[in-house]
């Protein structure tokens, strides 16, 4: 019996690159960073008095730094009334600060880690469900997946490559891909890995109608595993 999966793969725009870069730089500051540490080994939300109290701060301080760590989406702002009491005169709700739920991850050079996993865990139970061997069907993922990658984008090739971290150039007619996104993984699981990109490569080439290039192997160190040649 034949079993499907669907993999979903979400591009991170720009913008949230830029954003979540700016969330992380937000932590540079130290009394920020020592704010955002105590309200994230809290079990539950965190109010000014009780943060500023806890690092020897002023209240007004510790306002400013766990408002600026909401502005930048590392915190939630809550409210509660600690008391107990409801209705009239039970007062206004404390503002609370917890944890943000928002994944946050910068990665320079560009890596696609959760890209491979899903890929690769996607083939072990089809394959665990179908008996097909697991890298037939990891290839056939992978080349699914960039078929439906360039078929969803009307950019040119290159501009593909560059937004899924390839950093692709040209070189005597050869598009030559600077950046492995699955570079650790790589590493350590070539055969593997580099089938896997090497296909997903080629269903980009297919998605996207793009007959002047075939995706070959071709490893070097410093580079990513697949180049694409011109057809001749």
């Amino acid at each position: 019996m034949a079993v499907g999966f669907t993999l979903v793969f979400v591009d991170i725009p720009n913008e949230v690159r830029d954003a979540d870069l700016s969330a992380i730089a937000a932590l540079d500051e130290p009394t920020r960073r020592r704010l955002y540490d105590h309200v994230v080994r809290q079990s539950g939300p965190v109010g000014r008095d009780e943060a500023a109290a806890a690092l020897g701060l002023a209240r007004q301080t510790a306002a400013f730094h766990l408002d600026r760590l909401a502005d930048e989406s590392l915190l939630d702002v809550v409210y509660e009334r600690r008391s107990g009491r409801t209705g009239p005169g039970a007062g206004r709700p404390a503002k609370l600060y917890r944890r943000s739920a928002k994944q946050i991850a910068v990665s320079l050079p560009d890596r696609r880690y959760e890209l491979a996993g899903r890929l690769l865990a996607q083939a072990v139970e089809e394959s665990g469900a179908t008996g097909e061997p697991v890298t037939e069907v990891l290839h056939r993922k992978a080349e699914e997946l960039g078929t439906h990658l360039g078929g969803q984008n009307s950019a040119r090739l290159v501009d593909l490559l560059e937004r899924y971290g390839f950093e692709p150039r040209h070189e005597e007619g050869t598009v030559v891909l600077a950046n492995c996104p699955f570079h650790a993984l790589a590493r350590e699981h070539t055969q593997t890995v580099c089938g896997m990109n090497l296909h997903l490569l080629r269903g980009v080439l297919h998605g996207l109608g793009e007959s002047g290039y075939t995706a070959c192997l071709a490893p070097s160190p410093g580079r990513c595993c697949v180049r694409l040649e011109p057809v001749t």
